[in-house]
């Protein structure tokens, strides 16, 4: 094992899209590229996220789960009603967390009865719960998620206002989660909480920013990295090279890269 990437995606062109997506990309990112991707960077296992273009069809993330079942975890959305009598059976192929993307979106009620089941499912099979939701926002949903018992992931430092940035006291309300030791932080995709995603300065001096506290707040067994390729909408000014380098220009502690790279994910994602 020589690298995890903690966050990617992969689609090709004719499958069916998500009602009310916000975007779908024109062109392909297939599992065959993402794997020559990892092999380019040095990083031997991925972890697949269903893209929200998607929504809850995971079929064509399970059929890459199935090719590559040593090499390749997966994240799935989910209807929580109509999925939890899959769950185990997607367990048994790879899926080790299902993701709520709630950026711009309403706010789902996880106390129901029906994420109720899921989320205590999720807790007997170790998955995780992955929140890509803003940084204003999460304090609406942090007790209840809490609450659940489950494995909570927030995505991308948090989704930090740019034009805040780690003073937005949204960061503030994540870092205090830390606490309860059920939740992690993707330190990926720095471009998006950076005040100009154009420029791979802003995006690092975002990252350097938030790395301290993260690293007080939560540890290194808490926090783990990903590509983000392809970089959906920002796939013009993006790539893993420059993710991976960005990784080592804020993590410059070996043994901390070593474990935002290999041990925190290894275990996270079930690859041993």
């Amino acid at each position: 094992m020589t690298g995890i990437d903690g966050h990617a995606h992969v689609f090709v062109q004719g499958l069916p899209l998500a009602p009310g997506r916000r975007y779908a990309p024109a062109y392909e990112a297939t599992l065959d590229d993402y794997r020559a991707m990892l092999a380019s960077r040095n990083l031997s296992h991925g972890v697949l996220v269903q893209p929200s273009f998607l929504g809850t069809d995971n079929h064509f993330l399970l059929s890459c789960l199935d090719m590559h079942p040593g090499q390749l975890r997966g994240i799935v959305m989910v209807d929580p009603a109509r999925d939890i009598g899959q769950i185990d059976a997607w367990h048994a192929r790879g899926v080790v967390g299902a993701r709520a993307n709630l950026i711009g979106a309403e706010l789902p009620d996880f106390g129901d009865v029906s994420w109720g089941r899921f989320l205590e499912r999720m807790v007997a099979l170790n998955w995780h719960l992955e929140v890509h939701i803003e940084a204003a926002r999460l304090r609406e949903i942090a007790a209840t998620l809490l609450a659940s018992g489950v494995k909570v992931v927030i995505d991308h430092f948090g989704r930090f206002d740019p034009a805040l940035g780690t003073r937005d006291p949204g960061f503030s309300s994540m870092l205090a989660m830390a606490s309860s030791g059920r939740v992690w932080v993707k330190v990926s995709a720095a471009y998006r909480v950076s005040a100009n995603p154009h420029d791979p300065a802003a995006a690092l001096a975002a990252a350097a920013d938030a790395w301290p506290a993260l690293v007080r707040e939560f540890g290194v067994d808490r926090l783990v990295w990903g590509t983000d390729w392809p970089h959906t909408q920002f796939e013009d000014m993006q790539d893993a090279g420059s993710a991976r380098a960005q990784l080592s220009a804020f993590v410059t502690d070996p043994d901390q890269l070593h474990a935002v790279l290999i041990d925190t994910p290894s275990a996270l994602f079930h690859f041993r």
